[in-house]
């Protein structure tokens, strides 16, 4: 019996495939080496054109009239009142995202309501709006000549060319950050988690501190970095609602357009180095949280229906 089941398993017709070694199937989809050469030298070449190069450019013009002209250009009272607006506008604009984004994912995710599809649209409207034009809007509505122009101006409220105007431009252009960072990742747990704390006993704040934070803290904190960079380095919208009055409304951003129109090289790009170096900064975290969420989304994904 053994021999004949033996016959019948050679003379059994073998896939077509069966002969082949794992190599030759991965050598099968695989580009060649000269391609992937081709293109990974393609993208050196280009990121040390456009990238590495002109942020080395940055350090080499702030430091190229010695550390003491370094100095005296950041500690210049229009630099350091820059320096101080901008940390200004970037320490209430995050913060203020980081609620509105929380809570604008928890709806989206968590309930089902009328009106859900329009929020996720006015989310990403930032995205397709200039920020020129939504500097526009606040002078349009908030200026001498807007629509609260005349009440502002009856309240002594200032909001336009003043430090309001520039946190209020800074929140519109970086308020879905957080939010579009949140979502797909609540979406993919889902919410029964949610559910079986409810079961249980738990309360809405207990279910979000307990369940929910802990599921989104790299996701959340990743969303927070991605927004802290844009609102430092923001010029569109705020150029347009500050006035550029030196000492008062303008940013870091600001103050380098104007040191550099002024002929005023090593100030603008001794201001431009601080504002680099924060980037390499928010760099090195984006891809430490980066590679935290991408473990979290997998283990999301992994784990059983």
């Amino acid at each position: 019996m053994t021999t004949v089941a033996s016959a019948l398993a050679q003379a059994a017709p073998q896939p077509a495939n069966a002969g082949l070694a794992p190599r030759s199937l991965r050598g099968a989809t695989a580009e060649p080496a000269w391609v992937r050469r081709l293109l990974i030298g393609s993208a050196l070449v280009f990121m040390t054109l456009f990238l590495f190069v002109p942020l080395a450019t940055v350090f080499v013009e702030a430091f190229k009239k010695g550390a003491a002209v370094y100095l005296a250009a950041i500690t210049d009272d229009d630099a350091l009142s820059a320096i101080q607006l901008t940390l200004i506008a970037t320490g209430i604009s995050v913060p203020l995202n980081l609620v509105f984004g929380v809570a604008a994912a928890w709806a989206i995710t968590k309930f089902d309501f009328r009106g859900k599809n329009v929020l996720l649209t006015l989310i990403d409207l930032p995205f397709s709006v200039s920020p020129v034009i939504a500097g526009l809007i606040y002078v349009l509505v908030f200026g001498l000549q807007g629509w609260f122009g005349e009440w502002l101006r009856a309240h002594d409220l200032k909001i336009i060319f003043a430090v309001p105007g520039i946190v209020l431009a800074t929140v519109f252009v970086t308020f879905p950050f957080i939010a579009r960072e949140l979502i797909p990742l609540m979406q993919a747990q889902g919410i029964e988690q949610e559910e079986a704390a409810r079961v249980l006993g738990a309360n809405g704040w207990q279910i979000f501190w307990r369940v929910t934070l802990p599921n989104i803290k790299w996701a959340l904190l990743y969303g927070v970095i991605l927004c802290n960079a844009r609102a430092m380095g923001e010029f569109g919208a705020v150029s347009v609602v500050s006035g550029h009055i030196r000492g008062q409304t303008n940013t870091m951003p600001l103050h380098i357009e104007i040191a550099y129109n002024e002929y005023q090289f090593a100030a603008a790009f001794a201001v431009a180095s601080l504002l680099a170096a924060l980037a390499l900064v928010t760099l090195v975290l984006k891809y430490v949280v980066e590679q935290r969420v991408k473990n979290q989304k997998r283990s999301v994904g992994d784990r059983p229906e």
